[in-house]
Order: structure tokens, then C-alpha cells, then sequence
């Protein structure tokens, strides 16, 4: 697998609080992609994806179990984002969550961050069980700025 040289790799195991320090990581991804030339919109939206996704692991998933954490790993370039968040809860089915847009749910709780993420990204597809989310924002060269198109490869599986 050849990955480009301009591609950076973060991971990290983050603790299950919602004052764990996950909006600091957050921030160092977005500073990270603003040092690729992302723009503020783009920012924006992966901001909105990695907030969903670490809270709903912290919250839904391990249950703000102190026992248990969540696990982030990530791939930043001038024209792509890419991230795999797993917590080590026992998952859930992404399409057993009501369409938060249909009339019947407008008022109901829940299911807007999924909407949210989906909205955002590229792509989005979970595992098996549902305890781990795949993220991908691609961006064209002209969104960046950056005259190099060169994408990196997904991680091993």
C-alpha cells in the first residue's frame, strides 16, 4: 500500500467522559487540516461528524463507562479525511434509527447526529455490529487550493 507523503495519521484512545479531552483532539485534527488549506466550511462539517460520532461512542455506546474508551484513528491530506472511531460498547443497527427528516419524528428525540454525519461526509458505513463508524471527506483540489491531488490509501483492515 503506498500512502501519500503528505499524509498525516493520528490515533488515540480517548477516555469515556464527556469531559475527556475529545474537543481537544478535535481541535488538533481541524488545526492540522487547516495547515492542508481545508476551508472553514469543510472544517466545519468534519468538526460536526468527529463531535457526533466520539459523543455518541462516550454516551450511547460505553455508557460514560469509565472502564472503557474510545479508540480514533485518523488520515488527513490537502483533499481527504478519513476516520474509523470504535467504542467498546456492544453496537447498535444504523438502520434501526428513525429517519430524523420524516414527519412523524420532527419531534421526536434522537437521530439528528446521524442525519448530521451523513450530511457532511463523503461516506459513511459502520461494522457489523455497529460499535464502529467509518469516515471519509474528499475534497477536490480546487476546494483546497492545493495543486496536489494525490489521495492516500484506506488503512490495513
Amino acid at each position: 500500500m503506498t500512502i501519500s507523503p503528505l499524509t498525516r495519521t493520528v490515533e488515540r484512545s480517548l477516555p469515556s467522559s464527556l469531559a475527556g479531552g475529545y474537543i481537544e483532539f478535535i481541535q488538533q485534527i481541524l488545526s492540522e487540516l487547516l495547515e492542508f488549506g481545508w476551508r472553514q466550511h469543510d472544517l466545519f462539517g468534519v468538526q460536526m461528524a468527529l463531535e457526533e460520532t466520539i459523543s455518541n461512542g462516550i454516551r450511547h455506546g460505553n455508557k460514560e463507562d469509565p472502564s472503557k474508551r474510545v479508540h480514533v484513528q485518523c488520515q488527513l491530506s490537502p483533499n481527504r479525511f478519513w476516520a474509523r472511531i470504535r467504542d467498546e460498547g456492544k453496537g447498535f443497527l444504523p438502520g434501526s434509527v428513525p429517519d430524523c427528516c420524516a414527519v412523524e419524528n420532527l419531534e421526536a428525540p434522537g437521530g439528528r447526529g446521524l442525519a448530521l454525519i451523513r450530511g457532511f461526509m463523503t461516506k459513511v458505513s459502520y461494522n457489523e455490529c455497529g460499535n464502529c463508524i467509518t469516515l471519509e471527506k474528499l475534497l477536490n483540489a480546487e476546494d483546497t487550493g492545493a495543486s496536489n491531488s494525490r489521495t492516500a490509501s484506506p488503512p490495513p483492515k
